[in-house]
């Protein structure tokens, strides 16, 4: 199985953070543009650099000429996170783990949790912010859990019902629209939690502690 993660320009991740990601199964690192400069500063060599380059550095972009894949995308249609998901398609990755997606810029961190969404009937998107891990989630979908870890959904609209077992506050097919009512901060009454989506597609926030120690990556 091909997997890989997609380093953004956001906030970056701890360098310790990306090591254990790329040594647990997600060995093939992708720049999303700036995010070469994070990649850069912590000395690590990306496999491909891909973006409009309009945010990496030219000193780095000339230092890792020759190490690197660089793919110049120069559309403005996509954004930079979106252009190295097209290119993993492409390229037969299966899964993808985005870090540094998020920042202090509102609007960029909302466009990449839209593009997890609209992405993910092509290829298993998760993304990682700090101590929280974003899943993409369908029909049955079921994780081993820590009791009393925080579980959090958020559905889009009325025709997507959520029925779970294993959550503290169980859900018999609920609705979600975004903007109208979500389920923030549930929790996980044991170790196994249950969910059978139909209808749509959901948004499942953990931590990401819980997650890496109940084998997240053990499937990787």
């Amino acid at each position: 199985m091909k997997n890989c993660v997609i380093l953004a320009n956001g906030e970056a991740p701890l360098k310790s953070e990306i090591e254990f990601i790329l040594n647990s199964g997600y060995n093939t690192l992708i720049c999303a543009d700036g995010g070469a400069n994070t990649a850069f500063e912590f000395g690590l060599v990306p496999d491909f650099i891909i973006g409009d380059f309009d945010s990496v550095k030219r000193e780095v972009l000339d230092y890792f000429y020759g190490k690197s894949g660089i793919i110049k995308v120069e559309t403005q249609d996509d954004t930079d996170v979106e252009k190295c998901l097209k290119f993993a398609i492409n390229n037969g990755f299966e899964k993808v783990i985005i870090i540094g997606a998020t920042g202090d810029r509102l609007d960029h961190s909302f466009s990449n949790l839209a593009v997890c969404l609209r992405f993910s009937d092509k290829i298993q998107i998760n993304l990682i912010y700090k101590k929280s891990i974003l899943f993409v989630c369908r029909n049955q979908y079921s994780f081993k859990s820590t009791p009393g870890e925080p579980v959090s959904i958020y559905g889009f609209d009325n025709e997507t019902k959520i029925k779970s077992s294993g959550l503290k506050y169980e859900l018999l097919d609920e609705t979600f629209p975004f903007g109208i009512r979500e389920s923030s901060s549930n929790e996980a009454a044991g170790s196994e939690v249950y969910l059978n989506i139909s209808g749509g597609k959901i948004i499942l926030i953990r931590n990401y502690k819980e997650a890496v120690e109940n084998g997240f990556f053990q499937s990787a």
